[in-house]
């Protein structure tokens, strides 16, 4: 009798050539594949999706228009204009407003609306048209979410008195959540007295939190806390209500009448939108919403993405941006596989405004094929297609990353599909590659796809493998 190596008895053993390959973006999400609960039913009277998406293409129809017009009159589709501010030059308005019947102060609004729905990116100090622009006309979700991103800039969109201290800007601009849950759970129009009466009750309690003397207070002595000494001073709470309702009003949220404001169709969903994300978050066995970034990715690690994208957004409504950015990529660069994905999925729902601190983990050897996959499917390439932007090294790393955080979270049937989702030609030419790319995970990972794998031929070469790994062997 003879006897052939174990590698090459593999290389000819064609029930062990890797068929029906996934991507690595669907192997990605083998370990959270989960049944999910029923979504919730929007209010009685809500607008069905493609109504409502039909009013914020109305909403919109101005930035729209002159974000064409700007793709193909100043060269916005190859990154080479406008000014590095991302603000239209002066010359470019001229223009815009002559070809488009339109009055400067129009196109800068238009422009600025179009840049905070994400219809216009700045990239490095130029802009481009965004992926929603390509997707405008067919794609009633994408729309929403844009206007969902407009809503959420009210205060943006419409300044604020420039007389008023910025702080106490904030304060009602922190206050108007509340605001808007009145308006949504009443159903119909409230009056401003009983908006200003909210309104004064919330501004009092925040500052009672940072514990700090009441707007009302006519005392000039200093609070006995330790954050701060400066005198009350008399806030027109009355006149930054009146700003914050125009605000809202100049992005459709809200229609305003005599002494009355109303939530638009758009706006009353938005708000139940918000209302129902905190709801699930509130309700979650880890009480997601409270918790660090790390906590919040493992209680949702069990969800499907639809319920796991609503607790990231909640999760994120209750920070500021910034922080929470920094959070998830603090919880991805930690020992557990399984958060690393889960952060990047958190981080595809805050858009635009992680990407500065994502592309910088582009220098990071752990998080580089994450980053380099939420950059190009950010810049507007189908997730489908993105593994594409990754060199076979990075892609054999994310594939071992990957079988680290079901071998972790996963059960044996999940890892071995995953050594058949593997998109290379045989088995030794894979264990090759992970031999070669360096994750620390190595060792691990192949003991428990050896421990995993139902075939016997398969398992003893895996375990070879490892063996080598361990040893430093070649």
């Amino acid at each position: 009798m003879t006897s052939r190596k174990p590698d090459e008895q593999l290389a000819r053993d064609s029930r062990l050539r890797l068929v029906s390959p996934r991507s690595v973006a669907a192997a990605r999400k083998a370990v959270t594949d989960r049944r999910t609960r029923p979504a919730p039913r929007p209010p009685a009277g809500t607008p069905a999706t493609a109504d409502l998406a039909d009013r914020a293409r109305a909403s919109l129809a101005d930035a729209v228009r002159l974000t064409r017009w700007a793709e193909h009159n100043l060269g916005a589709a190859d990154g080479g204009r406008p000014a590095p501010t991302g603000a239209l030059p002066a010359a470019d308005v001229e223009r815009a407003a002559e070809e488009l019947g339109l009055t400067h102060g129009q196109i800068r609004v238009g422009w600025d609306r179009a840049r905070l729905a994400g219809l216009v990116e700045v990239h490095g100090g130029h802009a481009r048209p965004g992926w929603r622009l390509r997707a405008w006309d067919r794609d009633d979700t994408a729309v929403l979410r844009g206007w969902v991103a407009l809503f959420d800039a009210w205060s943006l969109v419409h300044p604020a008195p420039a007389d008023i201290a910025p702080a106490a800007v904030a304060e009602v601009v922190e206050a108007m959540p509340q605001l808007l849950s009145l308006l949504q759970l009443s159903a119909g129009p409230v009056t401003v007295p009983d908006l200003l009466d909210l309104l004064g009750q919330r501004v009092s309690e925040l500052r009672d939190e940072r514990c700090e003397i009441p707007y009302e207070a006519e005392s000039a002595v200093a609070p006995t806390c330790a954050t701060g000494s400066a005198e009350a001073r008399p806030v027109p709470l009355a006149r930054l209500l009146r700003w914050a309702l125009g605000g809202l009003a100049a992005v459709d949220a809200v229609t305003l009448g005599p002494a009355r404001a109303t939530l638009t169709p758009l706006g009353s969903w938005a708000v139940w939108v918000k209302l129902e994300q905190i709801c699930v978050a509130a309700q979650s066995p880890a009480g997601n919403i409270e918790q660090s970034a790390a906590a919040m990715l493992h209680g949702c690690a069990r969800l499907t993405p639809g319920p796991a994208r609503a607790e990231y957004q909640a999760w994120l409504a209750a920070r500021p941006v910034g922080h929470a950015v920094a959070e998830l990529l603090q919880a991805a660069r930690g020992e557990d596989a399984l958060l690393r994905g889960l952060a990047f999925e958190a981080l595809r729902v805050v858009g635009a405004p992680a990407e500065p601190e994502v592309r910088a983990t582009v220098r990071e050897p752990a998080l580089r094929p994450y980053a380099l996959l939420w950059l190009a499917e950010h810049d507007g390439i189908d997730p489908d297609d993105a593994q594409d932007v990754l060199t076979a090294e990075e892609s054999t790393w994310l594939w071992v990353d990957t079988a680290a955080a079901i071998a972790d979270h996963g059960e044996a049937e999940l890892l071995a599909r995953h050594l058949d989702s593997a998109v290379r030609t045989t088995v030794p030419r894979l264990l090759d590659e992970v031999r070669a790319v360096g994750h620390p995970r190595t060792v691990q990972v192949l003991v428990a796809l050896a421990a995993a794998h139902p075939d016997p031929a398969l398992a003893k070469a895996v375990r070879r493998a490892a063996f080598q790994v361990h040893t430093g062997g070649a």
